[in-house]
């Protein structure tokens, strides 16, 4: 399966796969595959009481279905020279969001694009070496995007990821 057809999770253009009901197995593959994401199916097969063929097909199922969209580390910006990091709200033309999004995912350091409702449209993380460098980044190439009508800039002074783990509740109660 292609790179961007996994990452959409779309078999074809425009076209999503019907969702397959998740049990609770794969809802425990998921939380261990989160919390280590090199764990070895016989590890992932053992946790889940299941057969190494049996974790071997569900998994796969999970990347088909593009409920797992791939497998990656979780990264201490700082420390890998990505100091400054901030949130942006954008302001875009109506029916912009593709092209917009094309934009954004092209910037260095941008990590996390979202369109959402509310009194902005686009909700973008990034992570730069330095405030000048995000300066830079805003003012020369967002804001020189004809499509965004306006930003906002929220730095980021400390941020904590919240690994899945045994402890996190995973649903609603």
């Amino acid at each position: 399966m292609p790179a961007e057809q996994m990452a959409d999770g779309a078999e074809g253009p425009g076209q999503v796969p019907p969702a397959r009901p998740l049990d609770s197995i794969d809802h425990a593959i998921l939380r261990l595959l989160q919390t280590d994401g090199r764990a070895s199916i016989r590890s992932v097969a053992d946790r889940v009481h299941v057969s190494r063929a049996n974790a071997y097909a569900r998994i796969n199922r999970l990347i088909e279905d593009g409920v797992i969209r791939g497998f990656g580390a979780r990264v201490n910006h700082e420390r890998a020279g990505q100091g400054a990091s901030a949130y942006i709200t954008l302001k875009i033309v109506q029916n912009s969001w593709r092209t917009v999004r094309e934009q954004l995912q092209a910037l260095p350091g941008a990590t996390h694009i979202a369109l959402v409702s509310g009194d902005f449209d686009v909700l973008l993380l990034v992570h730069t070496p330095d405030n000048r460098t995000l300066r830079e980044l805003v003012l020369t190439r967002i804001q020189a995007i004809p499509e965004v009508l306006s930003t906002r800039t929220l730095l980021v002074f400390e941020e904590t990821d919240l690994d899945p783990g045994p402890d996190r509740p995973t649903e609603l109660a």
